[in-house]
Order: C-alpha cells, then structure tokens, then sequence
C-alpha cells in the first residue's frame, strides 16, 4: 500500500480536488495574512466568499483595515482588478461603463466601465447615492452589465468585495435591501488586539507591506477551485436544515423582513466552500451554523419593538440556529 501524503493526513482522508482546495486557499490565507495581521477569522470568510462564488461586504468604522483586506486579497490573485472610490457624485456609467458615439465609424462603440475586472473593490461603497448603487444590482447577480439594450459578459471569476462605514458616521447612505441580499457574506474587521497594533507600527513604519505582495493564485486556477466546490455533497437532511433554517427568519416576531431564497442559495455555497476549507468533501451541519451569522443577518430588517429594545439581526439568528433542531448523520 502506498504512503499517506502530508495533504491527506492534514485534510482527514480526504484526497483529489479537496485537498487541492485547502492547500490554495492556505496559501492565499498566509499571504493576506502578512499584511491583515491577527484577523485569521476575517481573512477565512473572505476566502469562503470567494471559493463561494460571492461577494463580501466588510462594515466597520475607518482606519480598522477594510479597504487594506479587500487589497490583499485582489493582490494575491493574478487577476485583473479594479478599485472604484465611491462618492456622492459618482455616476451609474463610471461603474458600468457608456456608449460613445465614434465620429468617424458613425457608430455608437461601448467604453467597459470599472466593473469589468474579476475583482472590484468598491471602497466606501454607502458614499455613493442609491442610483449610483444600484448600478452594481444586476453586474452582482446575473455577472453580466447591460447598457442601452445590449447586454455585456463580465469577467469569470467575478467578485466585489465592498466597503462601507457605519451608518450613523456623516455623509452616508444606506444600502437598499435588494443591495444587501446580494452580498453573500458580511464581516466586522473589529481592532487589531495589542501585540498585531504593534507589530502594524514596526512593519509600516517605512515600508507599505501590500508593494511587496506577489499573487500566489490566477483567475483560472481559482474558476478551477470555486468549480470543485461546487461538487461537493451535499446530504438532503442538510439541505432541509437550511431551508429550515431560512424559513425560520420568515416566522420570527423580531423580524418584519426575513431572509430570501437567495439567501438559502448563498448559505448552501458559502457552506460548501467552508467544508472544503477544511478539507472535507462533504458539507456538515456546523458548516451552516459556523456561517449562519454572515451570510443571514444582513439581509435582515428588525421589528420596531425588537429594535428599541436592543436586539439585533446578529442576536436573532443566533437564538434561531440554537432552537432548530441540528440533522444527525450524514
């Protein structure tokens, strides 16, 4: 019989795609993690997004690191990317791009926008005005753009990775609900504890650690990885967990607004992606629970009287996840 890899023994037995998943998004993972340090958590959602095929929307007052993981991330896929600065005067054509009339052709030939790039950082997302925000409604779900009737591919893999402040901090906009239930995942970066502060004083003093960062994956490797996702099993009692779970936040008293069919989709995906993370090649109940939090509460709307009461989107989806009854087997 032949020997166990070191792949193997570390991915529980598994072998084939899956160990090829986790191995990729380690390195990923170590590369992003030289420049977001102390934030390993954040960095594996991120990934999840990604292997998920999503988009991720990072929320948290300035100066936390938002814009600087969304960075990492693009720079350690050779891959193209684009970096839109949201503001109040940013136009919907500035994101997905304009039909210009060419003089000498006498035909109208269309400009590609920001959008078109496998990775877009939209930094400040809320900035910018709902208009200008719904630009992205339809380059998010359908990956693809239209402009005066003619409809436009966008780049495979495709991911937005958004930033945005919190609501009550000045000049701000809140995303509309068709926005948010297209992000698959949100994130709170949250402080650095006291020993990764220090460490970010040391290391950026003269130096700006994201110019030494070199990709360690490309856009068809990791089509390749978000593919073997995909193929993951998938037991029906888990299936029948999250839409359990999903229909759950539909029945609550604490929510006027519950999760979407979408939301159930993206649950299932960003489960997928967390399993093979972990290199198993099936999808575990604690898969969702694990991302039950991200990937839901978000898209949540509370009751008023839940709201004035202190409870938030975050607190209800964990009371759900703790009442349901959890699949045995497999």
């Amino acid at each position: 019989m032949g020997g166990v890899t070191e792949a193997t023994r570390t991915t529980g037995g598994a072998t084939g795609p899956v160990v090829d998943v986790a191995a990729a998004a380690g390195r990923i993972a170590e590369n992003v993690g030289r420049v977001v340090q102390g934030k390993d958590p954040v960095v594996r959602l991120a990934l999840v997004t990604l292997l998920a095929e999503g988009h991720l929307l990072v929320e948290d007052v300035p100066g936390v690191g938002k814009t600087t993981l969304a960075k990492a991330l693009a720079a350690s896929i050779d891959a193209t990317v684009r970096r839109i600065q949201f503001t109040p005067d940013l136009l919907p054509s500035d994101v997905t791009g304009v039909a210009v009339y060419d003089q000498e052709s006498r035909e109208f030939e269309f400009k590609p926008g920001a959008i078109f790039a496998n990775v877009v950082v939209a930094d400040e997302i809320n900035r910018a005005s709902p208009k200008t925000q719904s630009a992205l409604l339809e380059c998010m779900e359908e990956r693809q753009v239209t402009v005066d009737g003619v409809s436009y591919e966008l780049a495979r893999p495709f991911l937005v990775m958004a930033t945005q402040n919190p609501l009550e901090m000045e000049g701000t906009y809140p995303l509309p609900e068709a926005q948010r239930d297209r992000f698959t995942t949100r994130v709170s970066m949250g402080y650095p504890d006291q020993d990764a502060e220090l460490a970010m004083l040391d290391d950026r003093a003269t130096t700006d650690p994201l110019a030494g960062l070199h990709p360690v994956a490309d856009a068809a490797s990791v089509s390749d990885l978000i593919a073997a996702v995909g193929r993951l099993h998938v037991s029906e009692a888990v299936r029948r967990y999250v839409v359990d779970l999903v229909g759950s936040t539909r029945r609550s008293p604490h929510l006027r607004l519950g999760a979407s069919p979408r939301a159930g989709l993206q649950l299932l995906r960003a489960a997928r992606a967390s399993a093979a993370l972990a290199g198993r090649d099936m999808v575990l109940p604690d898969d969702v629970k694990e991302l039950a939090g991200p990937v839901l509460a978000h898209r949540l709307l509370m009751a008023p009287a839940a709201a004035g009461g202190g409870r938030t989107a975050e607190h209800v989806v964990a009371e759900l996840v703790a009442t349901l009854p959890v699949p045995r087997g497999r």
